[in-house]
């Protein structure tokens, strides 16, 4: 099918927030060359801690390192009751070859009104510099336009983050810009860049 065509058939079909709760109530698995994202689990507490535990991983991120592998596991259960409630739009990242989980990726927020999306993604610091986190990315973007049929897909980062920039621009965004000292977190002002893709650029690539 051509790209006009594609285009033709899903631009402006909105899914409703119903249609896409019913999805994530038990999210779908998206398989990868080397990856699957699938529905993060209970089990999944001690490979997540792992990372999350992390004062390098969190530097970036609204949260702070998780105390313990019991705090994991409590968000993790918290996490099962918002799949039910079809209000939780992100997967764990799994490596194929090992079944073992390496962070997550997904949907921080979707906007169903303005049919757009906010990418967001974290993995263990064992195992950067291997691609996977655009592979991740890719395999979610994918989803957010083919299946949910978004037009806009969108991702933002601390500034300074510059490691998360390049998954940014490896999969094709765009930076927009910077919004200075946009939020307030751990005690300080942040400033907050953002990169965004369109359904047009996606499908012409």
């Amino acid at each position: 099918m051509e790209v006009s065509n594609i285009l033709t058939e899903k631009d402006g079909v909105k899914m409703t927030r119903e249609e896409i709760s019913r999805i994530f109530r038990n999210p779908p698995i998206i398989d990868t060359a080397r990856l699957y994202l699938r529905k993060m689990n209970k089990s999944d507490s001690a490979d997540m801690y792992e990372y999350s535990c992390r004062e390098d991983v969190t530097r970036y991120l609204l949260w702070s390192p998780h105390p313990n592998e019991a705090y994991t596991a409590k968000y993790l259960s918290y996490t099962q009751s918002r799949y039910r409630a079809g209000d939780f739009y992100d997967w764990a990242v799994v490596v194929r070859e090992t079944d073992k989980m390496i962070g997550t990726c997904g949907f921080t927020r979707l906007n169903i009104e303005s049919n757009s999306a906010e990418i967001g993604y974290v993995l263990n610091p064992d195992f950067w510099g291997y691609g996977f986190a655009p592979e991740a990315v890719r395999a979610v973007m994918r989803f957010g336009f083919n299946e949910l049929r978004l037009n806009r897909i969108e991702a933002k980062y601390m500034v300074g983050n510059e490691r998360s920039v390049r998954v940014m621009e490896k999969v094709g965004m765009t930076r927009e810009g910077i919004n200075r000292e946009a939020i307030h977190v751990k005690g300080r002002y942040v400033s907050v860049g953002v990169c965004s893709i369109l359904r047009s650029e996606y499908y012409g690539r």
